[in-house]
Order: C-alpha cells, then structure tokens, then sequence
C-alpha cells in the first residue's frame, strides 16, 4: 500500500526541534523530507548532549536521532550563490517547506513569502515561532522551557504553587511541530482546490496555549485560576497518584459509579458526608487522599492492580522510560523502530504514534530510514534536482 504523503516533498530549514517535528511527522506519512543544514555544523541539535554515541572523534547526539528519521540531508550554506541557487530549486521542485528561523530572517536570506510563492505558488510554507510572528512580542526568540513559562504552563505543573515546573520534555516545542503538520495537511487539501499554497504560522506560545483545555476556560468562564496542585485533578476525586505497601500507583474515579465499585470494595462508605459527590470529594481533596491511601496501605502494588482491574476502575502504575521501551504493549504498537544507521549499526529508536489499518508498522510507511549523517545525500538530492530541472 502507498503512504498517505507518498507524492509530498518536504523541504526542511528548521533546526532544534519544533520544526524538526513537523517535518519528522511528514515523512512518517511517507513524504520525501530534504533537510537542510549548515556546512560543517548542522542543525544545532547535533552538539545537543550528552548522550552522545558512536565515535569519539565524531560523536553522534541521540537528541538529533529522536527527531529526524526518516529524512535526507544536504548542506548548504544560504549565504552562498550555490546555496542561494540550490535552495530556488528546492522550492521550485517541493511542496511543502518548514522553517523556525525568528520572523524576519528567511526574508533576509532572500526567500520571503512572496519569493517563495512567485519561484513555486503551489507550495505550502509552514513557519513557526517562540511567540507569533507578529504582535507587541512578536520577534522573540523562542526556546521551549522560556514559553512554558510564559504561557503558563508552568504554573499549573509541580507540587505546589510555589514550586512551579516544566514538563519532562520540550513539549512546547513537539505542540508546535503537531500542530505545524496538521496545519500543512489541511493546506495541502486546500491545495486540491485552490491549485495554489498557503502560510501555515504556529508557535510554542500558541501551541501552550492551545492545550490549556478545562484549565483555560476555568479562567475564561469561571474567574479561576489555576495553580499547581501536584498529582491529583483539579476537578474529579479521587483521581490521580496514591501510595500502596511496597509502590505507587494512580487511579481515575471518572465517574460517580466508579467511586461506588472502589470504596465499596476498600471498605469506604461511598455515601459518608463529605464523599457522597464528586464535588464534596473535590472539595476535601485531601481527605479523599488519606481515607483511599489508608485503605492501600497493606496491600501490594500487584495485587492492587489486579484487583482494580477486575473492579473496572481504571488503574496503573508509574514505569520508569526503561521500563515503557521494554513493555510487550509498547511494541505491539509499532512505538519502536529497528533501523541501520551507517556509523551506529543496528539501532532502535521511539516511532510515530499512528498506525492506518491497512499497515502493521506506525506512521504510513513500511519502511522507515535512519536519521540522517550531516550531508548524507548532497550527491543524490543533486542529481535527483538535475532530472527534475530537466522535466521543466
């Protein structure tokens, strides 16, 4: 079977990793990803670590690796006649192109949206910032701990409101990239009708912001606002981390019969004052902890998810990252990849989460390549360039 962007060709300036993303997810659904890159350099997330594996003498960062599979990579330097040259017959020969350069840069470097557009109409440009290309605070650099901050994430993650926090991986910037593609693929089907592309423009602030959920109408509607209050719902109880003898593990009472099966089976009176609801358990939070904690206490982990399971209350421990890679479920779902990379050998890296139904293995291809050594394919994205001059 075809991959669904099997005819899409990808031209990628982004560095670091939101673009990257993007991009990476493109050519997950089969698109051709050409990514650009500085001479002798790279994009930047090549010196990002460690870890750094392979050789001493040229290492290779795994944080480049997480982001940049299934691409191809030339050098250019953009300064250059022959990277100005070469990049005009990118654009002419892609579909889509990917840049994070800060607002401004790219028209600097000669490829404004109105170049982009005259050399190639049919191209669809997504562009991504730290905080929207336009605005009182629109030239910012973006970096994505600085907008976790800055969109409030932060302040809704942590312990306590005192001790805010960011989320274990840059997931403003992996926002931005999701969002990016999603936007590319809707341009590309607006394409079919229009015969022409369009500016797809995100940003780690939009992207934060986007994903504030019931947090952001909590503010919205209702005046409140949010603060961080560790490992538990702001909004359903008993629903989040709880202690047992020899572990930990997280439940979600998500409705009001599930509180029934839980307490009755814990020797907890479902109907007691203060517990009856979920807005009289919400409003004594932390007695809810105490009284569901108190009933695990002598009880192990194991035997606690056996029994909530056959409760039907939703239920699951914490797994370390070791733990999640080494899990049967996680590669039933096509979540790791085995491919061979040129220095490393043999390696398996994280793959895309979507799988279609007409394909075993995640994204849309059934095959996927290894991230990209620095110029890798400056040979054949030139001469593949050559015969597509020559068609025109």
């Amino acid at each position: 079977m075809s991959a669904p962007l099997d005819d899409i060709v990808v031209i990628d300036l982004s560095r670091a990793l939101a673009g990257p993303h993007a991009a990476m997810m493109l050519g997950d659904m089969g698109a051709r990803v050409i990514k650009v890159e500085s001479p002798g350099s790279g994009d930047d997330t090549r010196g990002w670590g460690p870890p750094f594996v392979g050789p001493d003498d040229d290492p290779i960062s795994t944080y480049f690796l997480s982001c940049n599979r299934n691409k191809e990579s030339i050098t250019l330097d953009l300064k250059s006649d022959d990277g100005q040259e070469t990049l005009a017959r990118l654009v002419r020969a892609g579909d889509v192109l990917v840049e994070n350069f800060r607002p401004g840069v790219l028209d600097r470097l000669g490829f404004s949206v109105e170049r982009l557009h005259a050399l190639n109409p049919r191209l669809v440009v997504l562009s991504i910032s730290g905080f929207g290309h336009d605005g009182p605070e629109g030239g910012r650099a973006g970096y994505d701990q600085i907008a976790q901050g800055e969109a409030g994430l932060m302040s809704l993650t942590g312990p306590s409101p005192d001790e805010p926090q960011r989320v274990g991986v840059p997931i403003g910037d992996l926002l931005a990239g999701m969002y990016g593609a999603y936007g590319v693929v809707a341009a590309l089907h607006d394409r079919t009708r229009t015969g022409r592309g369009r500016v797809v423009r995100t940003s780690l602030l939009a992207a934060i912001v986007g994903v504030h959920a019931f947090q952001g109408t909590r503010y919205t509607v209702a005046g409140e606002v949010p603060r961080a209050q560790g490992n538990h719902h702001p909004s359903i109880a008993p629903y989040g981390l709880f202690t047992c003898r020899d572990g930990r593990l997280q439940i979600a009472c998500g409705s009001e019969s599930l509180w029934v099966r839980l307490a009755t089976a814990f020797g907890i009176d479902p109907a007691a004052p203060g517990l009856a609801t979920n807005r009289e358990r919400v409003a004594n939070r932390d007695r809810v902890i105490e009284t569901v904690n108190a009933a695990f206490a002598d009880r192990d982990l194991a035997e606690l998810l056996a029994t909530l399971e056959d409760l039907g209350v939703p239920a699951g421990e914490v797994r370390t990252l070791d733990r999640v890679y080494e899990w049967e479920q996680t590669r039933s779902q096509g979540l790791l990849l085995d491919v061979t990379h040129p220095v490393l050998g043999d390696i398996t890296i994280p793959g895309p989460p979507i799988r279609f139904d007409d394909n075993a293995f995640a994204g849309g291809r059934t095959e996927h390549t290894h991230p990209p050594m620095l110029g890798e394919h400056n040979a054949s994205v030139r001469a593949w360039l050559d015969t597509v001059d020559g068609d025109e």
